[in-house]
């Protein structure tokens, strides 16, 4: 586990980013076949993407909560991210193509979703106190410290 800074810092965006969420629901807990290879594709697509920064990837973290699960994604571009995904040489092709496959049975056994938000400087805000330096947006691109002219949301905000 990552120690926590004891300072108080925002994330540094300089330049626009993707913030991609994706991730999936399990609707019938008990038909494991059908949900468990979606569950099992995510780790070695994020192994690959941290293997191969020139990728576009810069960072993902993950969370459950009850039967959903959502690996939280920052991309240096939507281009680079639509790029991975299109790309049938990399992991995420091959195991969307066999998700779509299994999902056409009709029993809803599982359930995806993923949205896509485009960061731009000025346009977003970020507070961390006493949190990991890799946490976040600020650990995909970087922290500086909140200071006299940073204190209020507005005031980050930009």
């Amino acid at each position: 586990m990552a120690k926590h800074l004891p300072v108080r810092t925002m994330a540094d965006v300089k330049e626009p980013l993707v913030l991609f969420l994706i991730g999936m629901r399990i609707n019938t807990f008990w038909r494991v076949w059908e949900w468990l290879p979606s569950f099992l594709a995510m780790g070695p697509m994020i192994v690959e993407l941290y293997k191969n920064p020139e990728l576009g990837f810069l960072s993902a973290r993950t969370e459950m909560a009850g039967r959903t699960i959502t690996v939280i994604q920052y991309w240096k571009s939507f281009e680079a991210l639509e790029a991975y995904a299109a790309n049938s040489e990399r992991k995420h092709r091959p195991a969307w193509t066999a998700f779509y496959k299994r999902a056409t049975s009709g029993t809803g056994a599982v359930g995806i979703y993923h949205e896509t938000y485009v960061i731009r400087p000025g346009e977003v805000e970020s507070f961390y106190a006493d949190m990991p330096a890799n946490f976040g947006l600020g650990g995909a691109v970087g922290s500086v410290p909140v200071g006299p002219r940073t204190e209020s949301a507005r005031e980050r905000k930009g």
